[in-house]
């Protein structure tokens, strides 16, 4: 009776443990000092970070969140290159090159990844793909819950061919040189076996899902109109959608709208995120050609801190959408 007892104490001490970083609930706002944010050339860009940044500092100004963006354009979970790959210059980076070290030098609580628009390298649907995507994802989260940390993941986001008529190919060929007309499909497997992780106690968000329904919404009024004028990276409105539904499992998308208004907040969270996100990369080091050589760290976090100051000043001034940072 006496070890059971034990074990069930232990037991809940673990539950504990890997449901304390949120605040109240599965989908609550994190509290995690440390965010890390992990993934391709979208993450890198950054805008639904900033717009991320902005909220969590207007609604929670006695919070110290501190939100890293280590995205790495081209970049994929499942170590998968097409042939050619940016003109036969180099292969896709592999998250699982660098992860070991983005984890030992960040000590983040918490991270948010965002993979698979690369991962299938933009060719139709196969078995041996969707293993290396998942497999890939499985010894990610793997790692991070080793070291400590908590995983959010987010579904893909929408790969849309209409800007790209005339440069995709349709399905049936030996190599793809250009994007498979109906990759989305693809994008969409993806998303489904990671939303149904969630019946696993994972945390997923899914982004691709109301990005798709949004865009064909938008296209019954307008048939021009895009998220990505490339059809993969999104542009403000399709990042601002993103934000929102991570905003939206945390319950605080409130107010969304009037922080994104605020130009000369979120102006300073983009010069502050980039000036960190170029520093930890080449920190932490990575096997991409051409990323911008970044600060010293240590010249960087100061830098960073100084403009966090300001970032502060502005945040204050914007009016805090709802009493108690929460729903």
């Amino acid at each position: 009776m006496k070890a059971r007892a034990i074990s069930t104490v232990t037991t809940c001490l673990t539950l504990l443990y890997q449901t304390s970083i949120f605040a109240a609930g599965t989908n609550a706002v994190p509290n995690a000092k440390r965010i890390v944010f992990l993934g391709d050339s979208i993450t890198y860009s950054g805008l639904y970070i900033d717009d991320l940044e902005a909220v969590l500092l207007t609604k929670f100004p006695n919070r110290d969140f501190e939100l890293i963006n280590v995205g790495l354009p081209s970049e994929t979970v499942s170590g998968l290159s097409e042939p050619g790959h940016a003109g036969g210059k180099f292969p896709r980076p592999n998250l699982h090159e660098r992860l070991d070290r983005v984890l030992a030098n960040l000590k983040p609580d918490l991270v948010v990844a965002c993979y698979g628009m690369n991962d299938g390298i933009y060719y139709p649907f196969s078995e041996e793909r969707f293993a290396a995507f998942t497999n890939g994802i499985v010894l990610l989260r793997k790692k991070v819950l080793a070291a400590g940390a908590q995983i959010i993941h987010l579904t893909p986001p929408v790969f849309d061919p209409v800007p790209l008529k005339g440069k995709t190919l349709p399905e049936g060929l030996r190599e793809y040189p250009q994007p498979y007309e109906g990759y989305d499909d693809v994008l969409t497997r993806y998303s489904g076996w990671l939303l149904a992780q969630g019946k696993r106690g994972w945390r997923v968000i899914d982004i691709h899902g109301p990005m798709k329904e949004f865009l064909a919404k938008r296209r019954e009024d307008d048939p021009k109109f895009i998220l990505a004028s490339d059809g993969v990276h999104a542009n403000a409105t399709g990042h601002a959608l993103m934000a929102e539904q991570i905003l939206r499992a945390w319950k605080i998308d409130d107010g969304f709208a009037a922080v994104q208004e605020n130009k000369p907040l979120l102006g300073r969270i983009r010069e502050r995120q980039n000036v960190l996100t170029d520093a930890w990369l080449s920190e932490i080091g990575h096997s991409r050609p051409g990323m911008s050589r970044g600060l010293p760290v240590d010249e960087a976090t100061a830098r960073a801190a100084e403009l966090m100051k300001r970032i502060r000043k502005l945040a204050e001034e914007q009016p805090a959408p709802a009493a108690g940072g929460q729903k």
